[in-house]
């Protein structure tokens, strides 16, 4: 129960983990394109662990294949997301540990491959849950032992792999399979068993197909019963496995026997057991002389009973010869004989098969044959079918070599040392369906040569070193349907040199020195041509306007034009293509084609196949409507062709697109919309792209995360350009929700603007919205109240504002001329009369506010501190904006207009109200300067502090500066604007 709550949990954390990201992408998968999402291959991956590469699959995967993974084991629940897996492969990996609940929950699975591995042991509950298995596959790895109970669960199970492993123990595998019912074919090969022995248990009754091939076997135990229903039996390569061994063994249902290189002695064999002789493989069973041929033959007809023999394995005999009476001891062959891999020097004109003309198959290959000798009569042979010399070292082939087997069908001479084919060589073989010549030494084929083969249907002879094909060569095969030319030296056809070819389908010139394509060559089967590969050759164009050469090939549906040399077409004619409405594959890959014209592919409606990989490197942009015609594309791949660019202008007409690849190019960017306009399109390949990783990429990031529809290969490990350990998939968009260059026009103009107004601002209200600054402050700490108390309820008649420097002059002079002769002025001086612990600039505004007048002692020192402007700018806002008389301005020293340019506040003081100038010892007569000096200062602190009218205010000034004239002993008293 523990283990199913488990379970469950894993499956609804995955499937969470599913439903939280839409994106169809898989970090070490691919899903097949045409398999709706059901097939996967995980191959050459790095992967450490099997969650690494199984999480991010779907639930509905079928088919599952990992390989060539550093994978070494695999945990409980391994696959438990993948509830649906009915085919899985884990082989080829470097797996050593399998835990017993692996597989758990893959009640579907039929088949699981684990191979070419380093599994050691099997836990006896591995397959539990594998109740559906029906094939497993465990070949290749390191097992010494079956648990007996490993396959208890397995019950359908019918295919068995297990060869290669180290199993010895017959008995112990016998136990472990004895219950399988539906067993049908076991493979032991490979491994060290010395016995079939199998205590008192014997294999399933279903089983047909036992492989016990390059075992130590040296017996087959005590009269095996299995043997009884055993069909295929492979004891071959048990070096070791004497005739006895078969004794009293019971061999009657056995269809075929193989014993090649084992210890038996096959005539001995056959009188010892009860086997059809027909069944028995004789092939690497050391008849290898005549004596014992004609033994094996004579023991054969007489086991036969004058019935016929259907086939006869002879090879790997090391047969020299054979005499024309070798084989005129045994029955009748009616299916097969043959001969391959012997050392046979000569055939003999078949002689030797003149007695069974029955023969339908003969095999020949991989001999020593130098020649086929000229025959001078003709042997008649009633049904002969097929002949192979293949793998031979025949140098020439002579005149009439075939007239004595004039009916066979098949005839195979490839893979050898072929160099002359006599004119007459296939003379009278009329009947002859299929000839092979591939793979040989010729040079020259004449226009006789295959004059009588009149019911040829496929023609091959590629890899040879023909360099011209004459004319009417070809002429009498008029049902050749195939002819494979390719990987010869042909430079060039005659003009007439592939005429007669009416029924021709396929043709395959790929490999050879053609400069050019002559539309003459194809006008015998412009009508029945399907396919024709021309690449691998050296055509090449200089010109892009050329002549259509396959405008008549209204069939063709494959055309290869890929890797011309040496250096490719380089120019691809915009009307090459012409003509070919029913081509459905078209190969233009490995070309250096520099320019692809909008109208290349426009007659190619029906096209469904285009691979234009490594073709146009120097391309870098593709023309709009280069694709416009291809609505029926349903792959494409443009891997590594320098693409810079990819809009809907150029692939938007591709409506039944489902693969697209454009991996290796030069993008840095993909187009939205190009890609939301293919409305088929179910894979995509961008990998090992300079992709960017900024705003303009924003969409395709969303459209490769949340478009369910289309996969997109590896995304996950796709980098940035500039920065590969940054991720194309979660680079950073926040900055991108809205147009960019919108946001740069407006923060740039905002930038310009406050740079502009600020300074303005600056230097007109500065201290005025300082001062707004402070008072908001001293409301929001509730001293706005006390600041609007009427002057009668001030606190101070004035609050001297002056700079530390000059405080000698205000403790000697002002101080006794204020508060001390009678004066009883009340001062606020910042040194004695600011709160204690309150901030200063409170104090300062609380002083200016509590104080009928704000006196400014101004000297060079006092414009240079900070905190004197401030209270000479607060006592000014008060005198303009409040409109109160509070501010009086006292000079200690002569400052100059210079000076005072850039405190235009103070000089908008100066040119409003009359200030003081101290009267200092240099003038005429100090001591009375100074003493009207105190004097108007004293009549200044008394004077109310609400402004009268302007025209008042100049009366007023007027009356007292004539009251005071006479007074007036020095220059430097007062100044007046």
């Amino acid at each position: 129960m523990a283990a199913l709550l488990l379970s469950l949990l894993s499956v609804t954390v995955v499937l969470a983990a599913v439903q939280l990201t839409s994106s169809y992408s898989f970090r070490n998968c691919i899903a097949e394109a045409d398999s709706d999402g059901k097939t996967f291959n995980c191959m050459h991956r790095n992967a450490m662990h099997i969650s690494d590469i199984v999480s991010d699959l779907p639930p509905s995967a079928i088919n599952l294949t990992i390989l060539r993974t550093p994978l070494t084991d695999l945990p409980n629940n391994s696959f438990s997301n993948l509830v649906d897996l009915q085919h899985l492969r884990i082989d080829n990996n470097s797996l050593t540990t399998i835990r017993q609940l692996a597989f758990q929950g893959l009640y579907q699975l039929k088949n699981l491959n684990m191979s070419l591995n380093k599994i050691s042991a099997l836990n006896p509950s591995l397959f539990k849950d594998l109740q559906n298995l029906t094939s497993l596959f465990l070949a290749n790895n390191a097992l010494e032992r079956l648990p007996e109970d490993i396959f208890s669960s397995v019950l359908k199970l019918h295919t068995l792999i297990l060869r290669q492993n180290f199993l010895s123990d017959f008995s112990g595998i016998a136990k472990s399979v004895a219950h399988l019912t539906n067993l049908t074919t076991l493979d032991l090969c490979f491994n060290n068993l010395t016995s079939l022995r199998h205590s008192n248990v014997s294999l399933p009754q279903s089983l047909t197909v036992l492989y016990v091939c390059h075992n130590n076997l040296l017996t087959l135990g005590c009269k095996p019963s299995f043997l009884s229903f055993i069909n295929i039996l492979d004891l071959s390569y048990n070096s070791q496995l004497p005739t006895k061994a078969f004794d009293q063994i019971d061999l009657s249902t056995i269809n075929y026997l193989h014993l090649r290189s084992t210890n038996v002695t096959i005539v001995e064999f056959l009188n010892i057991s009860n086997i059809n002789p027909s069944h028995v493989d004789f092939s690497g069973t050391g008849l290898n002389n005549d004596s014992m041929l004609k033994e094996l033959c004579i023991l054969l007809k007489k086991r036969l009973k004058e019935k016929n023999l259907k086939n006869m394995n002879l090879g790997n005999n090391a047969i020299r010869q054979l005499t024309n009476n070798t084989l005129s001891y045994c029955p009748n062959i009616t299916g097969t004989l043959d001969l391959s891999r012997n050392n046979l020097k000569s055939a003999y004109c078949l002689e030797f098969l003149r007695r069974h003309v029955y023969i339908e198959d003969f095999k020949a290959e991989h001999n020593h044959l130098s020649s086929l000798i000229y025959c001078k009569k003709m042997f008649q042979f009633k049904k002969m079918e097929n002949l192979s010399y293949r793998y031979n070292r025949i140098l020439k082939v002579d005149s009439h070599a075939f007239y004595h087997t004039p009916n066979i069908r098949t005839l195979q001479l490839n893979i050898n040392s072929i160099a002359f084919l006599h004119i007459h060589a296939l003379k009278g073989l009329k009947k002859l369906e299929t000839l092979r010549l591939d793979n040989n030494l010729l040079t020259d084929l004449f226009s006789v040569t295959f004059e009588d083969l009149v019911s040829l249907q496929i023609l091959n002879i590629r890899n040879n070193r023909i360099s011209v094909i004459f004319n009417r060569t070809f002429f009498n095969l008029t049902f050749l349907n195939t002819l494979d030319l390719g990987g010869n030296k042909i430079t060039h056809f005659q003009r007439s040199g592939l005429d007669g070819l009416k029924s021709l389908s396929k043709l395959y010139l790929d490999g050879n020195q053609l400069k050019q394509i002559d539309p003459f060559l194809y006008r015998a089967f412009q009508d029945t041509l399907t396919v024709l590969d021309l690449q691998s050759n050296q055509i090449c164009f200089i010109t892009e306007t050329h002549e259509s050469p396959f405008m008549n090939l209204s069939r063709l549906t494959d055309l290869k034009l890929d890797r011309q040399r040496p250096n490719g077409l380089t120019v691809l004619p915009r009307t090459l293509l012409r003509g070919l409405y029913s081509l459905k594959s078209l190969y233009l890959t490995n070309n250096n084609i520099y320019h692809l014209a909008p109208d290349t592919f426009d007659d190619l409606t029906d096209l469904s196949f285009l691979t234009l990989d490594n073709c146009c490197v120097g391309v870098k942009k593709l023309e709009p409507g280069v694709f416009k015609n291809l609505r029926n594309l349903t792959r494409l791949a443009a891997e590594n062709m320098g693409i810079q660019n990819f809009s809907k202008e150029v692939f938007g007409n591709l409506t039944q697109l489902r693969l697209l690849q454009l991996n290796r190019n030069a993008m840095q960017t993909l187009s939205v919309d190009a890609l939301m306009s293919l409305p088929m399109l179910r894979y995509l390949d961008i990998r090992d792209n300079p992709v960017s990783c900024t705003c303009n990429n924003g969409p395709l990031q969303n459209y490769t995360k949340n478009n369910t529809d289309v996969q997109v290969v590896y995304l996950y490990n796709l980098s940035c350009q500039h920065n590969p350990k940054l991720k194309f998939y979660n680079f950073d968009t926040k900055v991108c929700r809205g147009d960019i260059g919108m946001y740069l026009f407006f923060s740039t103009s905002a930038a310009i603007f406050l740079f502009t107004i600020i300074p303005l601002f600056y230097v007109k209200l500065y201290w005025k919205m300082k001062y707004s600054y402070y008072v908001f402050r001293a409301w929001f700490s509730e001293q706005w109240s006390r600041f609007h108390e009427e002057e009668e309820n001030c606190k101070y008649d004035a609050f001297i504002s002056y700079n530390s420097s000059d405080e000698q002059w205000v403790m000697d002079q002002l101080l006794p001329n204020l508060e001390g002769g009678g004066s009883s002025f009340k001062l606020c001086l910042h040194h004695r009369d600011f709160e204690l612990g309150r901030d200063i600039v409170d104090n300062i505004v609380s002083a200016v506010y509590s104080s009928r007048k704000t006196i400014c002692v101004v000297s060079r020192n006092f414009l240079q501190s900070e905190w004197c402007s401030l209270e000479i700018q607060l006592a000014s806002y008060r005198l303009f904006d409040e409109h109160r008389d509070v501010l009086l301005l006292v000079f200690l020293e002569p400052i100059s207009e210079r000076q005072l340019s850039s405190y235009h506040r103070m000089r908008k003081v100066m040119l409003k109200k009359t200030y003081l100038q101290w009267p200092g010892s240099d003038c005429t007569n100090p001591t009375q300067a100074q003493e009207l000096f105190w004097n108007q200062l004293r009549r200044g602190i008394k004077t109310g502090t609400r402004l009268e009218t302007e025209e008042y205010s100049a009366t007023r000034e007027s009356k007292e500066a004539e009251d005071f004239t006479d007074e007036r002993s020095d220059e430097n008293f007062y100044l007046q604007p």
